[in-house]
């Protein structure tokens, strides 16, 4: 990025704020401030390759930040999920950085702020693709913040000579940025709402329960991602699979020497023998003994300060997520043909009896078997720990449920994965949005999600609500937004029923005490790090306008 000598006629027209490593100019668009490719740390190459992140070096003069700073490494999505999914490429090594949008630049605005963690399976995304634009929620008076951070195995590889999760470390380092800076952007730094979606809201799952993170934010949104780690035997495969490939030791100072474009070619490659639905080894947070001293999930449901009882929790999912990993590619005709050995599979997957897919097709007995294992995946991986995460909030910070549930206008995919993001950044009108909407997204569903999100930022509560024993779920679809109770209570009663079948495998989740007298919700054993499929919405659940 360049830097130039402080300009009082730039100063004039652009709007120049000072952080702690050097002042910043960014661009006045539509009445907002927009700063982009902030360096939060250094780039993370050379002697600090696989190591965690540090403090940016200071500039002189003025740093220019009108343009999206480089974006992590990342093999390109396949040409089928191309077409649905934006992800631009920035060159460069600086990519450590954020992008901050804010409708007043000073240090006394104390505006609500919301930091933004991009999904993406922790190998693809960045804060560059144009649906994740933070104008809609500066116009509506929140300053807006999105990251980089570390992708695949540079980010979640596991070496014998590196610390873990250094993806993670890049989103605690840019938190504490956000805490020791956004004053001077206009924010409020004891105002700050994480969110993110699939992999991001993953990811902070994992900040909600870590001691390091905590007095960062007040409120978090998770969507399509529970609290989950991944086993470690599970990386240590990735990385083993790419060190046989590479002809190379399985440690990072090996693979730092690697080319950077065939350590990506070799990562891809990998990956390609994982499947979202069905598991198999891939990159994933895991418990380091640091910054994730235990598994997320048993932290938060265990309470006391790992179970970030000041936190208040927006959660959610799409109806059917799993269209989106099955569609393209023709799989969900696939999954169908191969009928009972997809079954089996699914089974499998989740360590379950056959009573549970019996029990799907006695609640959807018109659905075909890709809908079925979809369901299944889907409810098991992430319905069941989020219901339970509801569960366990102490009722002086509550939890807000929701399920996106408009079907995307193209053909086959849906109410499916991420498609709820133009909708959240009221961004429906980018052609990007575009790519997996379709064409004529409604505008007043944006309105009334977008506003939402905002309202949760500024006053802790979405308008509908909280989480109790009458599991009340905001459903935002076609017609107006309403709150229906226990919609997917049928299904998960099924696996209530399965974890306490003899022989049935128990996580240690499962065995930390509930702390809420309901009906308990039970956390299998096997845990993805990259986000499976969602089910459509079931029927049988009572509205309330």
């Amino acid at each position: 990025m360049a830097v130039d000598a402080v300009d009082s006629v730039s100063q004039t027209h652009d709007p120049v704020v000072t952080t702690p490593y050097g002042a910043v100019r960014g661009r006045y668009e539509d009445g907002v401030a927009v700063f982009r490719g902030i360096p939060y740390a250094a780039p993370p190459f050379g002697a600090r390759r696989f190591r965690p992140p540090v403090p940016p070096e200071p500039w002189d003069g003025v740093r220019d930040a009108g343009e999206f700073g480089p974006t992590p490494p990342k093999p390109p999505y396949s040409e089928a999920f191309a077409r649905l999914l934006a992800d631009p490429v920035v060159p460069g090594d600086d990519c450590l950085n954020l992008n901050v949008w804010t409708p007043e630049p000073g240090p006394g605005a104390r505006l609500p702020v919301m930091v933004w963690i991009h999904g993406g399976a922790l190998t693809r995304g960045s804060s560059a693709v144009p649906v994740y634009d933070g104008h809609a929620f500066a116009r509506d008076g929140v300053v807006l913040v999105s990251i980089n951070y570390r992708l695949g195995v540079e980010g979640y590889g596991l070496f014998p000579d590196a610390p873990p999760n250094a993806g993670l470390r890049d989103q605690l380092a840019a938190l504490e940025w956000v805490r020791e800076s956004i004053a001077r952007f206009g924010g409020d730094p004891d105002r700050v709402t994480v969110f993110g979606e699939s992999a991001g809201a993953i990811s902070i799952g994992a900040l909600l329960a870590s001691p390091r993170a905590q007095g960062l934010f007040r409120r978090a949104v998770l969507q399509s991602g529970p609290p989950e780690t991944s086993e470690r035997d599970k990386v240590r495969r990735m990385v083993r699979r790419m060190a046989t490939r590479l002809k190379v030791p399985a440690t990072a100072r090996a693979f730092a020497a690697v080319d950077r474009a065939l350590l990506l070619r070799t990562q891809a490659d990998v990956a390609r023998l994982s499947s979202p639905v069905l598991g198999g080894p891939a990159f994933g947070i895991v418990v380091d003994g640091d910054l994730v001293p235990r598994d997320p999930m048993e932290a938060l449901l265990a309470g006391g300060a790992g179970g970030a009882p000041g936190v208040e929790l927006l959660l959610g999912w799409t109806s059917e997520e799993y269209r989106l990993w099955l569609a393209p590619g023709g799989l969900l005709e696939r999954v169908d043909r191969l009928g009972p050995v997809a079954l089996a599979g699914a089974m499998a997957r989740c360590r379950c009896g056959h009573e549970v897919p019996r029990g799907y097709r006695a609640i959807h007995p018109r659905a075909g078997t890709a809908d079925l294992v979809g369901q299944m995946v889907t409810d098991h991986l992430l319905r069941v720990p989020l219901h339970r995460l509801a569960d366990a909030r102490p009722s002086r910070t509550p939890a807000y449920v929701y399920e996106f549930a408009w079907p995307s206008n193209v053909p086959g995919l849906g109410a499916c994965h991420a498609l709820e993001l133009g909708f959240v950044f009221d961004t429906v009108e980018v052609p990007q949005a575009a790519q997996l909407a379709g064409p004529g997204a409604p505008q007043e569903l944006a309105d009334a999600m977008h506003a939402a999100w905002v309202r949760f930022a500024v006053e802790g509560d979405p308008g509908w609500q909280p989480w109790d024993a009458s599991h009340p779920v905001r459903i935002f679809g076609a017609g107006a937004p309403h709150t229906v109770l226990g919609p997917r209570d049928r299904e998960l009663a099924l696996w209530d029923a399965e974890s306490g079948r003899p022989g049935a495998p128990l996580s240690s989740a499962e065995s930390a005490p509930s702390p809420r007298p309901r009906r308990p919700r039970r956390v299998m054993a096997v845990r993805p790090s990259s986000w499976p499929p969602l089910p459509p919405r079931a029927g049988g659940g009572r509205s309330r306008p």
